[in-house]
């Protein structure tokens, strides 16, 4: 594909994203999305068989963004001062959306999980990828020892993934960032008495 070309498809996909997150998968059509992105139907058709296509590239799209943008945190997850302002991170940045969208991949696997088994999994590894840089995190903090040796650093990254996800929901319905916080700081308590377990047992 030529420079141009990969111009072309990314304003496409941008242009899917952000249609998506504003009105669903279903709400949003291939024409909306030509006339966003400023390109022809044909040119659509070049880069995407088909709409399935082009979503499977949208959920692609969202992981990236949402890795990208919580990076320079995600690198940090191996000290609770490093957990707490991730934490902080995420909730700054749903008060700034006044909690409306939940999370842009969260979303959309619960738009396709039952109706697209390709978009489905390509939910799944963007999840999955997510969990990664925490379940990274919380490894390393166990190998320094600053967890217990019987804490299972996956089941953690996998609970607070969860607490995450489940937070945004309720956020998103209640329009309230309460929801998000308390999950996460269940999470964030749960990894603290650990670590002074840990301490308590290396004394």
């Amino acid at each position: 594909m030529t420079r141009r070309g990969r111009e072309t498809r990314e304003r496409i996909v941008a242009a899917a994203a952000e249609l998506i997150f504003e009105r669903g998968v279903a709400e949003t059509t291939l024409e909306d999305i030509r006339a966003a992105a400023g390109v022809s139907g044909s040119q659509v058709y070049h880069y995407f068989e088909d709409k399935q296509a082009l979503v499977r590239a949208v959920i692609d799209h969202q992981a990236e963004a949402v890795l990208d943008t919580q990076s320079p945190h995600l690198d940090h997850l191996d000290t609770l001062p490093g957990l707490r302002a991730w934490r902080d991170l995420l909730v700054r940045h749903q008060r700034s959306l006044e909690c409306r969208g939940g999370c842009p991949l969260g979303t959309l696997g619960a738009e396709v999980a039952e109706i697209d088994d390709a978009a489905r999994m390509a939910v799944a590894r963007g999840f999955g990828r997510w969990e990664a840089r925490i379940r990274d995190g919380l490894r390393a903090m166990h190998a320094r020892g600053d967890l217990p040796p019987a804490a299972d650093p996956d089941d953690l990254a996998l609970a607070m993934l969860a607490a995450l996800q489940g937070g945004l929901l309720l956020a998103q319905v209640l329009r309230d960032t309460r929801p998000l916080e308390v999950a996460l700081d269940a999470m964030l308590d749960r990894i603290q008495a650990l670590s002074e377990a840990a301490g308590t047992e290396a004394a």
